[in-house]
């Protein structure tokens, strides 16, 4: 579905917020594509992002997820707006095994208050890429209440 930004500006507002996020710098992730409704999230492997088999740690497949899900709903909020995960229910489907994680975000049903979106998180490994979560999420528009201008 092609979804419509209600801010012309949605993109720069979505990068600098997401530039805010203390979290996203700590793991090392990046924003991919960016389309209204559809953000997608990457991170590179390094050991500190692990867990004891050597895989990415379900917490790091956990925070992209959230945050390509959160983003992709907040793509579609007007400016003066921002956005909090109400709930979110992931699967883990296989081990996060590989050198790259990639969550995409998309909206599966936009609205005045709740937003509901779903990510799909695959690893890569020697550029073949796997499906290895789903999730859903809802979150919660904030109208009024534009993010912070700078994180702390």
């Amino acid at each position: 579905m092609e979804w419509q930004p209600s801010d012309e500006d949605w993109e720069a507002r979505l990068r600098q917020s997401f530039a805010r996020q203390g979290i996203m710098e700590t793991l090392g992730a990046t924003l991919g594509a960016l389309r209204p409704g559809i953000v997608e999230i990457e991170v590179p492997f390094r050991p500190g992002l692990s867990q004891q088999h050597g895989f990415f740690h379900a917490g790091v497949t956990s925070t992209i997820a959230d945050s390509a899900g959160g983003y992709a709903g907040y793509s579609l909020f007007p400016a003066e707006s921002s956005v909090l995960t109400v709930e979110f229910k992931i699967n883990l489907l296989a081990p996060a095994d590989g050198d790259l994680l990639r969550a995409v975000g998309r909206v599966c049903k936009p609205g005045r208050t709740l937003t509901v979106t779903e990510a799909e998180v695959f690893v890569a490994r020697s550029g073949q890429e796997k499906l290895c979560a789903k999730m859903q999420q809802t979150l919660m528009r904030l109208d009024g209440r534009p993010d912070m201008a700078v994180s702390g």
